[in-house]
């Protein structure tokens, strides 16, 4: 599994780079926002990355719920507030979420066992 990681991470990666090159001012602008947005102020980058977590989920992005999850699980997330934060996607989201549920636990076993 380590290597559903790598290959989130590399894919991301290589498309970001592709993407930016295209030297479009919109987008440039949008990736520096969602850079910015997730920096610490008046609340703390944990709980910002979890806030990431819950609106990805709900919005059903697992390209964006396997970024926040990585992001979380760097900054010390443990699983119980993993799990409690998508507890609260799901209520939010409904049973619609659960099969987005099962592939957040998949990466976040993914996580542990890599070497992040």
């Amino acid at each position: 599994m380590p290597n559903k990681v790598n290959e989130f991470n590399e894919y991301r990666s290589k498309m970001n780079e592709k993407i930016l090159a295209s030297d479009n001012k919109v987008i440039k602008r949008i990736f520096n926002l969602d850079t910015n947005a997730f920096k610490e102020g008046h609340l703390p980058v944990k709980t910002k990355e979890l806030l990431g977590l819950v609106a990805s989920a709900v919005l059903r992005c697992d390209d964006c719920v396997q970024y926040h999850l990585e992001s979380s699980y760097k900054l010390g997330v443990t699983k119980e507030e993993m799990m409690e934060t998508m507890s609260i996607a799901n209520l939010i989201g409904g049973t619609i979420m659960i099969p987005h549920l099962r592939r957040a636990v998949e990466y976040w076993e993914a996580l542990e066992e890599s070497d992040l």
